[in-house]
């Protein structure tokens, strides 16, 4: 059973060490073919050399570890020395790590490996900035769905690096019933059958599918497209249970048209968590190079 396995973790981000390896074997053949032809015909094999892979800009680092798996998979006697830690805020124009051994192989797995890191840097440094910019409040960034095909594991796994949660994996993990769902059955959803340890997230457009939505006992209701003031009048309804020893344990999701300028609006409200989707959906890599030394 896959249920809410990543919903919310509290563990240290990580990764699976099979899915990176099957990831990277993909990414080589994608971007290598059958072998590299120009290093081919003008780098000899046992040419030596020594590279830097430096940051051109401000950012939090994520994917160093790949980035080494890259090389060593393109060449085990490759040495690869990491020189800033994962989730550590690197600043312009600082080394990241030094690689030495055969130029050809170097020169091979570059790409590869500075696309994952510019990548996962770039997601992870835009989750701190939502991340720092709702301190104090006691509202945690979370993720979305909203990932590339084939590189959610990685997205989700810079969310957390860059000190967001994540939301479900995959549609296995738990219950979410959205507008289309609730448009498909009239708006007379009923929840039956509901397996041993999955939690149920509800979606709500106005008060009054929130009050509704309460009456199910969710584990969470999200706020979705609600203005500041009725996300407000819904922490308050939600208070208001509590103190009255009416159960109303479900969180408060904030959801759509947040961003980073009026994130701390919504999290004072009082909401639980607030999930955007531009940390995975719409990022800029950041600017990372490799220099031959």
């Amino acid at each position: 059973m896959a249920c809410a396995k990543y919903f919310l973790s509290e563990a240290k981000p990580g990764l699976d060490a099979k899915q990176v390896k099957s990831f990277i074997i993909r990414a080589l053949q994608e971007d290598v073919g059958s072998k590299d032809i120009t290093t081919d015909v003008t780098i000899p094999k046992e040419v030596p050399i020594k590279a830097r892979i430096i940051a051109r800009e401000a950012c939090i680092l994520c994917g160093i570890q790949l980035a080494r798996e890259v090389f060593k998979s393109v060449d085990p006697a490759l040495k690869f020395t990491p020189l800033a830690k994962e989730g550590s805020r690197i600043r312009p124009q600082q080394p990241l790590a030094v690689i030495s051994g055969a130029g050809a192989s170097i020169l091979t797995a570059e790409r590869v490996a500075l696309n994952i890191l510019s990548f996962l840097c770039a997601v992870a440094t835009k989750t701190d900035r939502f991340v720092r910019q709702i301190k104090p409040f006691k509202a945690k960034i979370i993720d979305t769905r909203k990932t590339l095909p084939g590189l959610r594991f990685l997205q989700k796994y810079a969310v957390r690096v860059g000190g967001g949660y994540n939301h479900r994996m995959r549609l296995d993990e738990m219950v979410l019933i959205k507008d289309n769902h609730q448009k498909i059955m009239g708006g007379r959803f009923k929840i039956l059958n509901l397996p041993k340890g999955y939690k149920v997230e509800i979606e709500v457009q106005n008060l009054k599918e929130f009050i509704r939505a309460l009456s199910f006992r969710p584990d969470v209701v999200m706020l979705d497209n609600m203005s500041i003031a009725d996300i407000r009048k819904a922490v308050k309804i939600k208070t208001r249970l509590r103190a009255n020893c009416q159960t109303c344990l479900s969180l408060l999701e904030a959801s759509g048209g947040i961003h980073l300028a009026n994130v701390k609006k919504y999290a004072s409200t009082g909401v639980d968590l607030i999930s955007i989707g531009e940390l995975t959906d719409s990022v800029e890599s950041v600017d990372i190079s490799l220099d031959i030394c």
